[in-house]
């Protein structure tokens, strides 16, 4: 029969193998079986371009995406938060706002975890903690790895314009394709936008779930360390008015 002491002493080992397969693991989301795929939706055509063209200026413009621990051991792991700081593309925005078109690319090789000056800028207690460089450098190489993002063969996130509803002044809805990997989602987006002389701001902050994109989140030790499947997104992409054509 074993003794307390063993007994702790084996559930103690046992806790700290989980805390090293979840650092491991990145506390990101991570694909570890064939997921039920969500119905794909066919890309949209391009609509034609009308109005006057915005291009989008990376250096003023920031993606941010918020991905969340779950499970009875969430304590082991970690809030992240993912940013693209090189967004590239335009918009197009006639005098009727429902015409408008954009097209938007996201470089997954770009994308950075757990920025320090991001997670105090948050302000809030689920990015308090530090994050190890062992646990941001192992959730960015899964993120990019062949069973999630697959870098190396799909390098952009791109969003599309399906079709644009205005919802009230300033404020839009964005009916938008999302493609990720080989994979073409529809989503809604609130969109405020605002024009501040020859610039066009667009901000907005919306969920998304990753099994929506066709990802499965993390999940293992029956659930008790894993990460949620809705995530947190928000923007504020600045485009400047495109000179002329000659």
């Amino acid at each position: 029969m074993r003794t307390p002491r063993q007994i702790n002493t084996k559930l103690a080992r046992s806790l700290a193998a989980a805390g090293v397969l979840l650092v491991l693991s990145g506390c990101a989301a991570t694909k570890h079986e064939t997921p039920v795929e969500p119905a794909a939706v066919p890309a949209a055509p391009t609509p034609t371009a009308q109005g006057r063209r915005f291009d989008v200026v990376a250096a003023d413009s920031l993606l941010t995406i918020r991905v969340y621990r779950a499970g009875t051991l969430a304590r082991m792991g970690h809030n992240h938060l993912i940013a693209s700081h090189d967004l590239s593309g335009s918009a197009s925005v006639p005098e009727d706002l429902t015409a408008s078109s954009f097209e938007v690319h996201v470089p997954v090789a770009g994308l950075t975890v757990d920025e320090e000056t991001l997670r105090k800028a948050e302000r809030n207690a689920d990015f308090a903690a530090d994050v190890p460089d062992s646990a941001r450098e192992g959730t960015r190489h899964n993120m990019l790895g062949p069973a999630q993002l697959d870098g190396e063969h799909y390098p952009e996130i791109v969003l599309r314009t399906e079709r644009i509803d205005v919802a009230a002044p300033n404020e839009l809805l964005a009916h938008v394709q999302v493609t990720v990997r080989d994979r073409t989602t529809s989503v809604t987006v609130p969109v405020h936008y605002e024009m501040q002389g020859d610039a066009l701001v667009a901000s907005g902050e919306f969920a998304l779930k990753q099994s929506d994109l066709g990802l499965t989140p993390l999940s293992i030790m029956m659930g008790a360390l894993a990460v949620q499947d809705e995530m947190k997104i928000r923007f504020n992409v600045r485009c400047v008015a495109a000179a002329p054509a000659p």
